[in-house]
């Protein structure tokens, strides 16, 4: 059974966290994340941090593994925002 909920937690992480590849590459691919608020950005990236540390107290790689990567694909979209804003407008 320990099995079986392993592997369906894997391909739950794997759809949940792969399912931002699109945004992300959409966003690098024009260099734009205006869609995405900075409160947004904030709010989900602070809730992948605390899942990642309750993984981690855990010792659940799956959990870590999904949401390292999650905050690691918006980390792109966040320094895409980043780039964006500090470039001039025209």
């Amino acid at each position: 059974m320990k099995v079986l909920t392993t592997v369906i937690g894997a391909l739950s992480a794997i759809g949940t966290t792969f399912a931002w590849l699109p945004q992300v590459l959409k966003t690098w691919r024009t260099r734009s994340a205006k869609d995405f608020s900075w409160s947004y950005l904030a709010l989900f990236s602070a809730g992948v941090t605390g899942w990642t540390v309750y993984g981690v107290l855990k010792k659940d790689f799956v959990i870590i593994a999904a949401n390292v990567t999650t905050l690691a694909l918006t980390t792109v979209i966040v320094w895409v925002k980043t780039r964006e804003r500090r470039q001039p407008s025209g």
